[in-house]
């Protein structure tokens, strides 16, 4: 099996793409319906602060996809859910009636009926979100899983921050700090892959209990060789070094665990001990409360400046415990791609899914920064553009979530994922995204790219000649899905000649880029690019509902 990863809905993914019974682990990070909208950092650039877009919306409204929802689990279409499930969203309809949040939850449920079905019967689940919906998610879990033989496992509570901004002088909560990991089972009956963690010992720890050392420097401490209680769990009696004892070995062990120097008497007529060596010990077995590994800081190799991402460490020990090498994991809503990327390190097949196209980006040039382009190449990619048919198939999209997708993938596939999406709020201003081209050692030029998958004139490129002016860009490029006009053509050679220092070249100030010139002649942006826009930033998080503002240790 090839790594896989699907641009789509992964409703409709996990639906008609992957198959029943074929994945190992599952985790989600889905969205926490947190009213927030989440925007994607890009480093500093040119002469402008930071450049942000808009990732994904966490706020969600009752629409004609939550209607569909609604009728498909009430109808139980095709038989897909359990009678609890119907019965539940039914009941929540009742109860919370037609808003965001059962919106929000009828999404969610049916995309884990889902990983439910493609599951191993061994397999594990694993669901991450916040106390925001958790005990509505709860109860969804359960009636997904456990009527058809499934359980519940954990709930394992994540501190990831000691600090949290909505905690301050005259505040009326306690701060908000953890998050919360559900753990389910596909099948109770079956052992599911299981690999016990443990952390490393505190130096306190280590000073207290393993305070003894031999000659070679070992550490160890002295465990008990007495058995508990009067020999009621079988445990044999038996006279050895002067003392009689129910003994936790028979007398042979006892004799050879001497001869090894793993015994220690202190005195004539002591209980002897056992000498328990520190760099034989696993560690601390980790349980259900996870302090131990700190979110993402500002200044961490990680960050990426992708809203809601989470460390590496956090999937390396879900990944770990719960899956083998080799075994397939996946992730359903993988923005930055830290699942696959940890997942990749640790010898496991994967398959990721994402809605946006800017997740898409991130993942493949993390992927290809992290483990070499033969990698990244390998991919299995699917709902990426190939051809002008499924080019055309994205653009004429009428879900409202895919509203700018197409130009999104346009200018990330034109300019090899290095150019910035501009977020366009208020009145349009025509700028789809932006680069900078290096013109000096310690000198750049912006660069501004407008998507068109409609008709097109000569009038776009009088006002795209405005919008390049108003920007002080050097080029300005339009990428079409439809092919120039001769008109459309003129206006652009009017608009001049730049004259690019580095290479010594003349190129027109406004370009034409069709989509089929990409797609078909493998047309790129080709100019040395000044920054690496999706490399490390700081995160910011704008609140439709109030104005936020973020301290450098906070982190969704």
């Amino acid at each position: 099996m090839n790594n896989e990863l699907y641009y789509g809905d992964n409703l409709e993914v996990l639906r008609n793409k992957i198959e029943k019974n074929s994945i190992d682990l599952c985790y989600i990070d889905p969205p926490f319906n947190s009213k927030r909208n989440y925007f994607q950092i890009y480093t500093n650039v040119g002469k402008e602060d930071q450049a942000q877009a808009q990732a994904f919306i966490d706020t969600w409204t009752w629409n004609m996809l939550a209607e569909q929802a609604l009728r498909e689990i009430s109808c139980n279409e095709n038989g897909r859910y359990t009678t609890q499930t119907v019965d539940l969203m039914k009941g929540l309809h009742a109860v919370l009636g037609t808003g965001g949040l059962l919106s929000y939850l009828l999404s969610m449920t049916q995309r884990v009926n889902e990983i439910q079905r493609v599951l191993k019967p061994t397999g594990s689940f694993y669901l991450h979100c916040d106390p925001t919906a958790s005990h509505y998610l709860k109860l969804i879990l359960d009636s997904v899983f456990c009527p058809r033989g499934g359980d519940y496992v954990n709930e394992i509570s994540w501190r990831r921050t000691n600090t949290k901004n909505d905690y301050k002088q005259g505040a009326q909560n306690w701060g908000r700090v953890r998050d919360v990991i559900f753990t389910y089972t596909k099948n109770a009956n079956l052992k599911r892959t299981f690999n016990q963690q443990f952390t490393k010992y505190s130096d306190d720890y280590l000073e207290k209990f393993y305070k003894h050392q031999d000659v070679d420097g070992r550490r160890y401490t002295l465990s008990d060789l007495a058995a508990p209680g009067a020999g009621s769990r079988g445990h044999p009696s038996y006279e050895f070094m002067g003392v009689t004892r129910f003994w936790r070995y028979n007398k042979e062990k006892m004799e050879l665990l001497l001869q090894e120097g793993r015994i220690i008497q202190s005195k004539h007529g002591a209980v002897p001990r056992y000498k328990r060596y520190l760099d034989e010990m696993s560690g601390v077995s980790i349980c259900d409360d996870w302090g131990d590994i700190p979110s993402i800081q500002a200044q961490s190799k990680e960050r990426l400046g992708y809203p809601t991402q989470k460390p590496e460490a956090l999937l390396e020990r879900i990944i770990q415990a719960s899956s083998n090498e080799g075994d397939v994991i996946l992730d359903a809503y993988c923005g930055c791609g830290t699942t696959v990327a940890v997942a990749q390190r640790l010898k496991r097949q994967w398959i990721g899914i994402d809605i946006t196209y800017q997740s898409i980006a991130v993942i493949l040039k993390r992927m290809t920064e992290k483990f070499g382009a033969e990698i990244a190449d390998a991919i299995t990619l699917s709902g990426i553009p190939k051809d002008m048919a499924s080019a055309q198939a994205l653009a004429l999209k009428k879900d409202d979530r895919l509203r700018k997708e197409f130009e999104k993938w346009a200018v990330l596939t034109y300019t090899n994922n290095q150019a910035a999406i501009n977020e366009k709020k208020g009145a349009d201003k025509g700028i789809d995204g932006v680069a900078y081209i290096i013109t000096g050692n310690h000198s750049s030029e912006k660069v501004v790219f407008q998507v068109k998958s409609g008709k097109v004139g000569r009038g776009d490129i009088a006002k795209l000649r405005g919008d390049q002016a108003r920007e002080q860009a050097v080029m300005a490029f339009l990428i079409t899905l439809n092919d120039p006009t001769k008109d459309m053509l003129d206006e652009a050679l009017a608009a001049g000649i730049y004259h690019y220092p580095l290479l010594r070249r003349d190129y027109p100030c406004i370009q034409i880029v069709t989509i089929r010139d990409m797609l078909e002649q493998k047309q790129l942006f080709d100019f040395p690019h000044k920054h690496d826009v999706l490399k490390t930033s700081d995160l910011v998080i704008e609140d439709t509902q109030k104005e936020l503002s973020l301290d450098e240790s906070d982190e969704e």
